[in-house]
């Protein structure tokens, strides 16, 4: 297969934020390469981005297992060519409670240690230089405050920005940004499941659980994908060209640093 000269991976691009990303991405001839657990929905998403002019490759992977990953960078590389982008968006939401359920271990294991097998595995396959390479790591508006029940989630998310801050460090001498968004509320497949469960709980309807979820925001929104997605795309862009170890926010006005 054909080479491009910009090689991008998305991570999680079966639905949602990770979808809207590489749609975004889908410009000037670039390959993508799009890995997720679901491969209807992986294919799908390869559909839309080949609609967008760019060649894609979907490739079933869980970040859980590090040996597959590892398998799935190199086949990546090897039909696409090494890599320029990297935008580690995989992961698993809701809540987890202490006892014999505890999920701890699996949104750790996903979030925080999955994505950092992805990015050492896109090391080993990066484009040479001089050109920036770049790194973008979804995190959360839970890496930076704290919600009951959320000890697995919010624990995986804050070590991504730590995680982000020790590589960008790392790899600036070779010319690699690395970096991270914390989005508040999106208008996604997770955050509505998230909305239900609150719904449930407060024993009421979904439009007063949004109601209720929305008085923290200041704008009164969530975010839509595409809004994500856009951010990104200038993250990886000439105009992003001085940032790197850093962790944009994009919520709505939810968490002011």
């Amino acid at each position: 297969m054909a080479k491009s000269a910009r090689h991008v991976v998305v991570t999680g691009a079966g639905t949602g934020i990770g979808r809207a990303i590489a749609v975004a991405l889908a410009a000037k001839g670039s390959s993508l390469t799009l890995l997720a657990r679901d491969a209807g929905r992986l294919e799908a998403t390869a559909e839309l981005v080949r609609e967008h002019g760019a060649q894609a490759q979907a490739i079933p992977c869980d970040i859980r297992k590090r040996k597959a990953v590892d398998l799935a960078f190199a086949d990546a590389t090897a039909r696409f060519g090494p890599i320029h982008v990297l935008v580690a968006n995989s992961g698993v939401g809701g809540p987890n409670a202490a006892g014999p359920k505890d999920r701890f271990d699996d949104l750790v294991a996903t979030n925080l240690v999955g994505t950092y097998s992805c990015l050492r595995a896109a090391e080993r396959h990066l484009a040479p230089g001089p050109a920036p390479r770049h790194f973008v790591v979804i995190a959360s508006i839970l890496a930076r405050i704290g919600v009951a029940n959320y000890t697995g989630y919010c624990a995986s998310k804050a070590g991504l920005l730590g995680l982000v801050r020790s590589l960008a460090a790392e790899l600036a001498p070779a010319n690699v940004q690395v970096n991270a968004l914390c989005p508040g509320w999106v208008n996604t497949e997770m955050a509505r499941s998230g909305l239900e469960g609150f719904a449930r709980a407060m024993n009421s309807s979904y439009e007063r659980a949004f109601e209720v979820a929305m008085q923290s925001v200041p704008l009164k929104r969530m975010s839509e994908p595409e809004e994500v997605a856009a951010l990104v795309r200038w993250l990886v862009s000439k105009e992003a060209r001085g940032i790197t170890g850093q962790a944009l926010d994009i919520n709505n006005g939810a968490w002011m640093g």
